[in-house]
């Protein structure tokens, strides 16, 4: 481990090692015995200590000691040194046998946190206690500096002694002027990490100034990396700080739906002209309601009536309830909607209504690493109820057309110049940084200079996607500051090196090569009209909206930049790589989707369609769903069979008219709160005659399936 070979057993070695077995075997039973018979005297004890002295990753063993404790600190009048002294002379030795054991490890923070709670009154015992643990440390330390399990424990010490951050992070200097092999030891670079971290979030003294904390870091880990090129611990401690250079600590308001300044057009029944000529942009709902979305810029809690104030002459904040867009039962979501009622009709008076929202002017927003919404923002929009009659048309009729995916079926739009309505609506929400003035351009300034030292590194892979990195965060940071859009070529060329000179991780280039190719695209609207095109004459069509977002045959592997496709009714992502979408619950107002022809394993990496409410025509067609015997997306996207998924097993939900579930609970879970009239699913294994008969059952909506009308 850690390019240190292992040394091959000789016979003298295995014949030890079968005795030791043998000895081994007896004493478990032993043990297993006095645990199951509960007894605790000290012959038992002794037993139980020979047993872990030979093998320390016993789990069992420490928790019978665990028990042991319990029973003798339950007594009248416990001598505490009694009890837990020989408990960490006994880890002490079991770390002599295995420095590295789990189950060794765990008991002694265990027997500390008690010790300690005990001993509360007497710091100066607490101390001599404190001062024992740093040696035993040290020791290991200078045996294997790599240890990550004692790296581990000096973080628990210091949070339960409360001995500062700075003591900690002087130690890191201590290692590395002591001896610079350190600079390749990861467990010290991540020490290294986790304590800056803490301190620039407290604003410790000495860390108040982050321009200076992170040029500083910056200096010690460029020459390290100078040093060792083929070292790469190193190279990911820059990345923790390239991430805390460009990443704000605080979330913000980045995005919404309905838009700052736009105008929404309110129909219960779709209007006949499509309203695309006005400056109103129409959204249909026949429940009366239309979505507010808010997008972060990082998943936040505490979305709720009294963070997030409307102010409308039909809207009160009392009327509202906020949802997080997200799989499991986290409270923390990047995406929140809530939905509003139409204003009541008013036949005399065809006035727009004006909405002004206002996020953050009262404390409660708050991030995933406990940083507040410290930026109060405000945005309006105004709509307007659909009330001529003479404009309605059936809304039976119109869910009955079929969506064909077909390129001759979608022209580019067409605009002119005279129109006030833009054919592509980017948010114009827009946040000026005016709690840290001029910070981007510090922060700027660190990542111009690292893009000087790295343009020298590229003989390397992980030189080259550490350059690509840079430059990724230097658009952002000049976005950020100038809000013009900036050319993202050269990354997305360093990307497509790295693919070919690194087929192992060729799969993690593509991704970000996805990723930084949407951010371009939807950067700003020259860019992504080019994306944008007319659906034949769905003027009047049952998406509500004739505009369609075709990033299909690009070759994306993942789903970014959301935020800035909030407003899409329509999207084609056909004919790509993708395994997962990720993200696209945040489209509320996604009326058709398009994903034939990807790289879909199962239903599991569809698990963000349950969120769409609006969805009405979906194509899954020609993926590897049903393919695969064992699920793997199972354990990287969000699972039916996690704890943290909101299913409700009861058997009356799950067999609606006698449908069983039984081969196919993935797709219930999918497929059940959706109301589509639209579905393709042919060219998966799963598509047999069966699966069809189960989806017309659980999705009665349906109209189509697979191009067939259904009766």
């Amino acid at each position: 481990m850690h390019g240190r070979p292992r040394k091959a057993p000789t016979r003298e070695d295995e014949a030890g090692s079968a005795g030791k077995g043998k000895k081994l075997g007896s004493l478990q039973s032993q043990l297993l015995y006095n645990h199951h018979e509960k007894i605790y005297n000290e012959e038992a004890l002794d037993l139980s200590a020979k047993t872990l002295q030979i093998n320390p990753d016993l789990y069992t063993a420490w928790n019978y000691r665990k028990l042991a404790v319990q029973h003798k600190l339950a007594a009248s009048h416990p001598d505490f040194n009694s009890i837990f002294d020989p408990e960490l002379r006994l880890v002490e030795i079991a770390l002599g046998t295995n420095p590295k054991a789990y189950g060794a490890w765990y008991h002694r923070e265990w027997v500390l946190r008690r010790l300690s709670k005990a001993h509360s009154s007497s710091s100066s015992y607490l101390n001599d206690y404190l001062d024992h643990e740093l040696q035993l440390l040290e020791t290991l330390l200078k045996r294997d500096s790599r240890n990550f399990h004692a790296w581990n424990h000096r973080r628990f010490l210091a949070a339960l002694f409360n001995t500062s951050d700075q003591e900690e992070l002087k130690f890191t200097n201590e290692m590395i002027q002591d001896n610079q092999d350190n600079l390749s030891n990861y467990s010290m670079w991540h020490h290294r990490r986790v304590l800056l971290s803490g301190l620039l979030k407290k604003k410790a003294q000495g860390f108040s100034s982050k321009e200076k904390v992170l040029h500083d870091e910056y200096e010690l880990v460029d020459g390290a990396i100078v040093a060792g090129t083929e070292d790469q611990s190193g190279w990911f401690y820059h990345l923790s700080l390239l991430e805390q250079t460009v990443n704000m600590d605080a979330p913000f308001l980045v995005s919404s739906w309905p838009s700052h300044g736009s105008n929404v057009l309110l129909s219960r029944n779709r209007c006949s002209d499509d309203c695309s000529l006005s400056q109103f942009d129409s959204f249909h709902s026949s429940s009366g309601t239309f979505p507010l979305i808010l997008y972060f810029t990082k998943a936040v809690q505490g979305v709720n009536s009294s963070t997030i104030t409307i102010e409308s002459s039909f809207c009160t904040k009392n009327d509202l309830h906020w949802t997080p867009l997200i799989q499991n039962r986290s409270q923390f979501s990047q995406a929140w909607v809530t939905h509003i009622m139409f204003p009541a009709a008013n036949p005399h008076s065809s006035e727009p209504y004006l909405l002004e929202i206002s996020v953050g002017q009262s404390q409660g927003i708050i991030s995933r690493n406990g940083f507040p919404y410290s930026r109060p923002t405000q945005f309006n929009f105004k709509v307007r109820l659909c009330l001529g009659e003479t404009e309605r048309v059936k809304v039976e009729d119109l869910d009955g057309d079929i969506i064909l995916w077909k390129d001759e079926n979608f022209h580019a739009l067409q605009t002119k110049s005279q129109e006030p309505h833009e054919a592509v609506s980017l948010d114009q929400l827009i946040i000026n940084d005016v709690h840290e003035p001029n910070t981007s351009n510090w922060r700027a300034a660190i990542v111009a200079n690292e893009i000087d030292l790295f343009q020298n590194l590229l003989f390397c892979k992980i030189g080259i996607l550490t350059l690509a990195r840079l430059l990724t965060a230097r658009n952002v940071l000049l976005s950020r500051c100038t809000n013009k859009t900036v050319d993202s070529k050269e990354v997305l060329e360093l990307y497509k090196d790295l693919i070919k000179l690194d087929p192992l991780h060729s799969q993690y280039y593509k991704d970000q090569h996805s990723l930084v190719f949407l951010q371009e695209v939807t950067s700003n609207r020259e860019s992504l009209q080019r994306h944008c095109c007319s659906y034949k004459n769905l003027a009047c069509a049952s998406i509500g909206n004739y505009k369609c977002v075709r990033l299909n045959n690009i070759s994306l592997s993942r789903i970014g930049s959301i935020e800035k496709l909030l407003w899409v009714r329509m999207l084609d992502l056909s004919h790509n790589e993708l395994c997962s979408i990720e993200g696209l619950e945040a489209m509320q107002l996604l009326s058709c989707l398009n994903l034939s022809v990807n790289k879909f394993s199962s239903f599991s990496a569809l698990g963000p369609l349950r969120l769409l409410k609006s969805l009405k025509v979906l194509n899954i067609s020609y993926n590897e769903i049903g393919l695969h015997p064992i699920d793997t997306t199972r354990y990287l996207c969000s699972s039916p069979l996690a704890h943290t998924e909101e299913t409700s097993w009861n058997c009356d939900e799950i067999m609606p008219g006698g449908v069983s579930v039984t081969n196919y609970w993935e797709a219930f879970l999918i497929f059940k709160s959706l109301r589509l009239t639209q579905l393709d699913i042919a060219g998966n294994a799963i598509a047999g005659e069966n699966f069809k008969s189960f989806l017309v059952k659980v999705v009665p909506s349906l109209q189509w399936l697979d191009g067939d009308k259904l009766h």
